[in-house]
C-alpha cells in the first residue's frame, strides 16, 4: 500500500473533485480556473518529463521565480519521480543562484523567464551538475541547447511509461526527503533545511484543523514559495483540503489581486500588515465631523466584539447588533476596498508583528492571527488560533508538538513536524538538533495559560560592556509603532550604551511634505524621530534606553543587502554597511566626555 504523501493527496483530489478548481491563474484581464484532474495530469506529465531527462530517485530540482503554477507543478512531479526540490528566491543574485543549484547538485532547474536564465548562464562553469534549463509557460525561447520550452519540456513525457510514475510514486517513504528549503540567510550563507515527507503531510493536516481550512477557502499566492510559510498555504495544505488558489500577477498587482479575487484566506509577512496599517491610518486621520464620530463608534464595538471572541465568548444580544450595524455601515466597505471582504483568516508571521498593529486591525473588525516557527519544524511551532488569540504573544503550542523553555530561555521543539537535518551540512544540524530536539535559537516564555512570548534570539542578545544582557527586539518593535519609522536596529554590543539606526517610511515621509533638503537632515524629521525616542525611552529601564540615534539617507532592501527575502534584518550586514554611522553615534560621546 502506498504511504502518505503530499503528490497521492494530490490524485486523491482529482478523484473526489476533478472538475472543481485547483487553481486561478489571470489571463486577458480573467482570471481562469484549472481543475483538480487536470492539475493533477500536469503533475504526473511533469513528473515523466523529468524522468525521461535522466532524474533519478534522491536528486534535486531547483525552481527560480516569481509565484506560479509550473513552480508548484515543478515541486510535485519532483516529489512524485522520487526526488526533492528547492527554491530559489527571484532576488537573488547570480552568485546566490550558483550556491543553491550547486550545492542541491540540481540537474535541472525551473526557471521563469529569459531574466532569470541569465543568472544561471553567467555562471555556467560553476555549475558541474547543471543539464537542463527549463522555462516556465509564456517565456520567449532561449537559443541554448540546454534550454527547454514547458511545452519542450512536458513532450518529453511521451517517451515514459505510466507504470515507471506509478513505480516512483508508490515507493516514496514518509521519512524520505521531500523538500529543500534554503535558509534566508541572515547570518552566513543559506543552510538547506529537509524536510520529509511525513513532516508535510503531518503539518499539513495540523494545518487545516487548527485554520479549519476547508474545499470552500481560497488564497492569494504571493509570497515567496522558497519559504515554507507560502509553501504550505500554496501548495500542500490547498492538497490535503481541496482549496483553491489564485497566483498573483506580480508583486506590484497584489493589491489590485487580492480587490479582484476577494480571498477567504491572507497569509502576510508584518512589512505587508504594516504597508496595509500605514495606508489606511492615513485615509482615516482625513476623516472629519459626523464620519469620524461614526467610525469612531464602529471601531470602539469591533475592538470590544473581538477582545470577546479572541477570549472565546460571544458578543451579548445587544453589542452583537451594534456590530452587525457597525460592519454594515463601515467594515464591509472597508474590507471590500482592501480584498478582505470574505477574509475569515488572517495570518502574519516569518517576524515579529507589534502588538498595536494588531489590535488597529482588530479595530476595524480585522483579526489577524500571528503565528510563530521556523523552516526547521515545517512552519508553525505556535499559533494564536480563533477564539483563543492573545495580541503580544505567538499563540499556543501546536497541538502534537512539544515545546518546552531551556534554562537559558531558548524554545526547544520536538515532533513529527521536526526537520531531517541540513542537507550535506552534518555539523550545522548537531548544533541544533540534539537528540531529536530542535534548538529553535529563540527566546520565549510561556504565560500562565500557555501562550508562547518571544523574547529575542540568543544570537540578537546585545551584552553591553557593563556586562547587561538586553533584548533589541521589542524596542525596536516598539520604535516601529511610529509610522514614520520603517525599520529600526538596535546598536550596543561591548558599548557603554544603546544606540539606533533609524530608516524612514517613504509613503509617510511624503506627507511630511519635507521637499527642500534631504529628509534624513531635516531638523523636522528628526525633532518627530526624537519624539518617539523619547517615548520608548520612558517604557525602558535605564540600561535599555538609547541615547543616540542615526536617521539613514536611505531605506533598507535586499538589493542592497540589509534584508533577506522574507524581509528580516540581516544584523550583521547592517553593521558592515553602515559602520562609519554607528562609529559616528559613540565619537559623539566620547567627544562629549573629553569635552567635560
Amino acid at each position: 500500500m502506498a504511504q502518505d504523501t503530499i503528490p497521492l493527496r494530490l490524485l486523491e483530489q482529482a478523484k473526489q473533485r476533478p472538475r472543481e478548481p485547483a487553481y486561478f491563474t489571470k489571463r486577458d484581464g480573467i482570471w481562469r480556473g484549472t481543475s483538480w484532474a487536470d492539475y493533477a495530469e500536469e503533475v504526473r506529465r511533469a513528473a515523466k518529463a523529468l524522468i525521461s531527462l535522466g532524474f533519478e530517485p534522491g536528486q534535486n530540482v531547483a525552481m527560480l521565480g516569481f509565484n506560479r503554477p509550473e513552480w508548484s507543478i515543478f515541486l510535485l512531479a519532483a516529489m512524485s519521480a522520487g526526488g526533492a526540490g528547492a527554491g530559489i528566491y527571484t532576488t537573488s543574485a547570480p552568485s546566490e543562484v550558483q550556491y543553491i543549484v550547486h550545492h542541491a547538485e540540481a540537474p535541472i532547474v525551473l526557471v521563469e523567464n529569459e531574466a532569470q536564465w541569465t543568472k544561471l548562464k553567467e555562471q555556467r562553469a560553476a555549475l558541474p551538475h547543471l543539464r537542463h534549463v527549463v522555462l516556465m509557460k509564456g517565456a520567449p525561447k532561449v537559443d541554448d541547447p540546454m534550454v527547454l520550452t514547458w511545452d519542450a519540456f512536458n513532450a518529453r513525457a511521451l517517451s515514459v511509461r505510466d507504470e515507471l510514475f506509478w513505480r516512483r510514486l508508490h515507493a516514496l517513504e514518509p521519512g524520505g526527503l521531500a523538500s529543500l528549503i534554503y535558509t534566508s540567510g541572515t547570518t552566513g550563507p543559506p543552510k538547506a533545511v529537509m524536510l520529509s515527507h511525513e513532516n508535510l503531510v503531518w503539518t499539513a493536516d495540523v494545518g487545516r484543523d487548527i485554520t479549519r481550512l476547508q474545499a470552500s477557502d481560497t488564497a492569494l499566492s504571493y509570497l515567496p514559495l522558497s519559504h515554507i510559510a507560502e509553501q504550505m498555504f500554496t501548495v500542500h495544505a490547498p492538497v490535503t483540503v481541496g482549496a483553491a488558489i489564485y497566483y498573483a500577477e506580480s508583486i506590484d498587482k497584489v493589491p489590485d489581486n487580492l480587490r479582484e479575487t476577494q480571498p477567504s484566506v491572507l497569509f502576510g509577512v508584518p512589512r505587508i500588515w504594516e504597508k496595509f496599517h500605514a495606508g489606511i491610518q492615513a485615509k482615516l486621520q482625513e476623516v472629519r465631523g459626523p464620519k469620524k464620530l461614526l467610525l469612531d463608534w464602529a471601531r470602539d464595538v469591533a475592538t470590544r466584539v473581538n477582545d470577546l471572541r479572541n477570549a472565546g465568548k460571544e458578543p451579548n444580544l445587544e453589542l452583537g447588533l451594534q456590530h452587525a450595524l457597525a460592519d454594515r455601515l463601515v467594515f464591509a466597505k472597508l474590507k471590500t476596498a482592501l480584498g478582505l471582504a470574505n477574509a475569515r483568516l488572517c495570518v502574519s508571521g516569518a517576524a515579529p508583528i507589534a502588538r498595536e498593529i494588531l489590535a488597529f486591525f482588530a479595530s476595524l473588525d480585522i483579526v489577524v492571527h500571528e503565528v510563530y516557527g521556523q523552516s526547521e519544524d515545517t512552519g508553525p511551532t505556535s499559533f494564536n488560533q480563533a477564539g483563543r488569540t492573545r495580541f503580544g504573544t505567538v499563540g499556543t503550542k501546536i497541538p502534537g508538538l512539544d515545546v518546552q523553555i531551556a534554562g537559558d530561555g531558548e524554545i526547544l521543539i520536538k515532533g513529527p513536524s521536526v526537520f531531517m537535518g541540513y542537507f550535506k551540512d552534518p555539523e550545522a544540524t548537531r548544533e541544533v538538533l540534539i537528540d531529536g530536539v530542535l534548538h529553535s535559537g529563540d527566546l520565549g516564555e510561556f504565560d500562565a495559560d500557555g501562550f508562547l512570548t518571544i523574547t529575542g534570539r540568543k544570537k540578537d542578545i546585545i551584552i553591553t560592556a557593563g556586562g547587561k544582557n538586553i533584548s533589541p527586539k521589542n524596542i525596536e518593535a516598539a520604535l516601529k509603532q511610529d509610522e514614520l519609522i520603517s525599520e529600526a536596529v538596535v546598536i550596543g554590543d561591548r558599548r557603554k550604551f544603546l544606540s539606533v539606526l533609524i530608516t524612514l517610511d517613504p509613503e509617510a515621509t511624503a506627507r511630511l511634505g519635507v521637499h527642500d533638503e534631504p529628509l534624513h537632515e531635516s531638523p523636522r524629521v528628526r525633532a518627530l524621530v526624537q519624539q518617539r525616542v523619547d517615548i520608548v525611552n520612558r517604557e525602558l529601564a535605564r540600561v535599555e534606553q538609547l541615547k543616540r540615534f542615526r536617521v539613514l539617507p536611505r531605506a533598507f532592501s535586499i538589493e542592497t543587502g540589509e534584508l533577506t527575502p522574507t524581509l528580516k534584518v540581516k544584523r550583521k550586514k547592517v553593521h558592515e554597511i553602515w559602520a562609519r554611522e554607528i562609529e559616528s553615534m559613540y565619537a559623539e560621546e566620547a567627544a562629549s566626555s573629553t569635552e567635560g
